[in-house]
This record gives structure tokens, sequence and C-alpha cells, in this order.
């Protein structure tokens, strides 16, 4: 079987839709393997924790079980019934038997005025990445949704062009070799 050589636009466009594919696939999977880990990801938007947690820090929330949980350990929670805002603060008392956590923000002064009921503790902090929460907040928000669409659209329009090309040089030499093998 012979070997046909490949035409260099069709080795471009399909380098280039492979290569839009990898590196989307790699932009991602930051955010992908934590939570494939059984992580949670949060963004730090306020400065509560500051030095430990600075602002726009990912941090990687792991189940725990509320007993477990001992003094000194920082937790993730809601901050209030029915609300979606997640706090991480320290735990400076953990209370098996009333089903609560005293906490404080390390930057804060005084402990957080209400303890954390046991209901509201989504887990412990096991991981913090500096400066990455901004960065996961753009891959994640409506932006950079529409820019992972995009790129997807970009490598396929590659990928497909890479095809026509192939297959209309097919074409062109099949043509060719018909006319010269029919009789004159």
């Amino acid at each position: 079987m012979k070997k046909r050589k490949r035409r260099p636009a069709v080795l471009l466009c399909n380098a280039a839709g492979t290569a839009v594919l990898v590196l989307l696939i790699l932009a991602c999977l930051p955010l992908t393997l934590p939570r494939l880990a059984g992580y949670r990801l949060y963004t730090v938007v306020s400065g509560s924790m500051e030095p430990e947690i600075p602002v726009g820090s990912l941090v990687m929330v792991h189940d725990a079980e509320p007993a477990d949980i001992v003094e000194g350990d920082i937790i993730a929670f809601y901050g209030a019934v029915d609300s979606a805002a997640v706090i991480t603060h320290r735990v400076v008392g953990n209370s098996p038997a009333m089903g609560e956590f005293i906490t404080k923000g390390d930057a804060n002064e005084e402990r957080d005025v209400n303890p954390v009921d046991y209901n509201e503790f989504i887990g412990k902090v096991e991981h913090v990445v500096p400066g990455a929460g901004g960065i996961a907040e753009a891959m994640t928000g409506p932006a950079g949704r529409r820019a992972a669409g995009c790129l997807i659209v970009l490598a396929a329009g590659f990928l497909v062009l890479g095809s026509v090309l192939e297959h209309t040089g097919k074409r062109k030499k099949r043509k060719s070799g018909e006319r010269q093998s029919e009789p004159r």
C-alpha cells in the first residue's frame, strides 16, 4: 500500500485544531482534577483570613466530620441560613455536644458573633493557592465559558477545514487519474 504525502495546509489545519483542543484541556485540568478528588473550590473575596489566606486565593475544601475538626483548623461554612455566601475562618472552639463551632477570622480582632451550626459546615480547608481564585473565577464565569466555547468552535473549524482540504486533494487526484487512463 502506497503511503501518500499530506499537503502542508492539511497538516497545519489538523495540528492547529489539535493544539487548540489540547491547550483548552490543559487549562481546565487545574480546576477539574481537584473536583474529581472530592474537593470543592472557592475564591476568597475578603481579607478576614489575611495573611494566612490572601484575598484572591483559591481554597480547596474537603469533606470532614464536624466532630473531627480541632481548634486551629480552617473551615468553610455558609454565612447564613439560605445564603450562598461561603466563609472561611479558623476554628477557635468546637462543641460537638452543641453541634457548633466558634470561629474567627485571623485578621479580625474578635471571634465571630454567631457560632457556626454543624448544618452550615461545608468542610475543612486543605489547600490554599494564592492568586488562583481570580483565574478560576474568570475561567468558570460567563466570559470564560464563552471563550472556551469559541475555542472549541475554532478547533473544530480547523479540523473540518483540514478534512475538506484533504478530500479536495483526493478528488483532484482521482479526476486527473481518470482522464489519463481513458482511451483517446
